[in-house]
């Protein structure tokens, strides 16, 4: 869970200042809000009344294993009070949408957040899978970010080669995305962007402790490098960044992140 706050903490961590928007309740509720601020991250959370933030577990030893707790329910008002949120973004602002919906909210939401920026200037980001990102494509989302079996799931198949995920990312775009960011585990990741090229990185060379909030942190590193106008630059922060979570046994810090881009700027 806290794909979002994933994403806040890793920009933190490239200097890239965000906002962390969402809701929260009870002791844990506060506890992650403040663990935030503690790490200079800056929050406009929406506080429920009732209930209290859900606690997952990540177990890591030979495989991993993810427990996943179930959160508040989130009521009208409360929903109201995020739209309002969402409707106060400036233009040229980035809006990120990450990670699945909570049960008590419409499985539409991302879809409606983004209709009450239309004709907006704010571009529009999406990391989710499956009928949650079918949904927003006709939208016109600026970046969406499946990894390679997400996109295969979205069409009923396995892709095997990077000839096949472009193909598919392509299908995407034809559905309404303007730029596809794919990750692929071991072999690196790929960018199709909205002109049609095509932008490739290796995979970082380390030893993998730890997947959880890689594909975070490179949707992070990718979204900062974005600052430079250069895909291939972003792509290369953004392979970084995840191969600094995945070696690390928490989220990607700034020092390995430098090493590994390194690395990728020397191949």
């Amino acid at each position: 869970g806290g794909k979002g706050i994933n994403v806040s903490c890793v920009l933190a961590e490239l200097d890239v200042p965000s906002v962390a928007l969402g809701f929260v309740a009870g002791f844990t509720g506060k506890a992650i809000e403040h663990g935030l601020q503690a790490e200079g991250i800056h929050t406009d959370f929406i506080h429920l009344k009732d209930g209290f933030s859900r606690i997952n577990v990540k177990l890591k030893a030979g495989e991993e294993t993810e427990l996943n707790g179930k959160g508040p329910a989130i009521d009208r008002q409360a929903l109201d009070a995020l739209f309002a949120k969402i409707e106060a973004l400036a233009d040229g602002d980035t809006l990120i949408l990450a990670g699945s919906i909570p049960g008590s909210l419409p499985q539409d939401i991302y879809r409606q957040m983004i209709e009450r920026l239309s004709g907006r200037e704010v571009r529009i980001i999406v990391d989710a899978a499956g009928e949650l990102l079918r949904q927003i494509l006709p939208l016109h989302p600026f970046l969406i970010k499946p990894n390679h079996i997400e996109l295969g799931e979205l069409f009923g198949t396995g892709l095997h080669t990077e000839a096949e995920i472009v193909v598919h990312a392509a299908k995407l775009q034809a559905m309404g995305a303007r730029n596809v960011l794919v990750s692929m585990a071991g072999d690196g990741a790929l960018l199709l962007d909205e002109t049609g090229q095509v932008h490739r990185c290796s995979v970082c060379r380390g030893e993998v402790i730890n997947s959880v909030g890689a594909g975070d942190s490179m949707l992070a590193g990718f979204v900062a490098g974005l600052l430079s106008g250069d895909y291939d630059a972003a792509l290369r922060l953004g392979t970084a960044a995840g191969g600094a979570t995945a070696f690390s046994s928490g989220l990607a810090k700034r020092p390995l992140i430098d090493t590994l881009l390194r690395q990728l700027n020397t191949v």
